[in-house]
């Protein structure tokens, strides 16, 4: 008989997974049934086939993704900051994405944040129980001092983590834009935001271990959010880096091979105007396409407001 709740047939035994829905995260998956007794490849090509799933549910959500960058963009183009919320998984991803911003595309450290169940230490070390306090979640996203301009998106893989919980309805009150990442689309934190990417990726090839296709789904969220706001926001020039802080060998050279692919200029030259540019991509590259000088770049930098395509008169 199937349960109408979970949508598993015989009470779990012999299960015939029905659908994702509501938890589906927790429900036992048919295609991966003793698991423990294949081969390392077996295991290996089990688990490839489960996360080979995850880009077709991402694909369903594609218009929800493109509503939260355009309200990410309003947010940050109106002064306000992009804030992340997650536990265990979740929140380690998110750090991760709001770290690499603003290397990646030369922001303030500031502009991308994350808050996190258990705070810094959650990051290395599982902190039990940090994530059931919704009461946490709002004092931890007060201390950021939100504002009515920010926009919070609050990361669940199951949807209903009292601390993401806590921090998103906390976040709703104050007036802030709220966005859910979540793989239950009828889960509390669906309906908590304004805004719901619900990838339902069903269940895990280990049952319950949502840091394997759910944790992935997000991580490719998160990629699509942060990348797509910033290439909105002009942090990038063609499919160019262009705001990279080249700050060790390996990203100067990245900036070194930017100039020269986008301009055409020899190594020399390339190296020269980044160096009277200050280490400035956006600057070196104005020079060596309208053969200016540094302080000329600058300039036409200011005076189209900071946009390169206009600053280099391109469309």
């Amino acid at each position: 008989m199937k349960n109408a709740r979970t949508g598993v047939k015989n009470g779990g035994r012999g299960v015939k997974y029905a659908g994702t829905g509501a938890r589906g995260t927790e429900l036992r998956n048919p295609r991966t049934r003793n698991l423990d007794l294949r081969s390392t490849r077996g295991i290996v090509d089990a688990i490839h086939r489960e996360d080979a799933r995850v880009a077709g549910a991402l694909g369903h959500e594609l218009a929800a993704i493109t509503r939260a960058v355009d309200c990410i963009v309003r947010a940050l183009a109106a002064g306000g900051r992009l804030i992340y919320v997650g536990a265990g998984t979740s929140g380690r991803l998110a750090m991760l994405d709001a770290a690499e911003c603003p290397p990646t595309f030369g922001v303030p450290a500031g502009l991308v944040s994350a808050v996190i169940a258990g705070g810094s230490r959650a990051l290395t070390t599982s902190v039990e129980g940090a994530e059931d306090s919704a009461a946490q979640g709002r004092r931890d996203l007060a201390r950021r001092r939100l504002q009515r301009r920010d926009v919070v998106v609050g990361l669940s893989a199951s949807g209903d983590t009292p601390y993401v919980l806590g921090a998103l309805r906390f976040a709703r009150r104050m007036g802030a834009a709220t966005i859910a990442v979540t793989a239950n689309r009828r889960s509390p934190l669906s309906r908590a935001a304004q805004i719901t990417i619900a990838a339902e990726t069903g269940a895990e090839a280990i049952a319950g271990s949502t840091r394997m296709k759910a944790g992935t789904a997000q991580k490719m969220v998160l990629n699509l959010l942060s990348t797509a706001a910033m290439v909105r926001l002009g942090h990038v020039y063609d499919n160019w880096m262009v705001d990279v802080t080249p700050s060790n060998k390996k990203l100067r050279q990245r900036a070194l091979g930017i100039l020269r692919n986008a301009t055409g200029a020899s190594p020399a030259r390339a190296a020269r105007a980044l160096q009277a540019a200050r280490e400035n991509l956006r600057v070196a590259l104005i020079m060596l396409k309208t053969k200016s000088t540094a302080a000329q770049a600058r300039q036409r930098l200011r005076q189209a407001q900071g946009n390169l395509r206009r600053a280099l008169g391109e469309p």
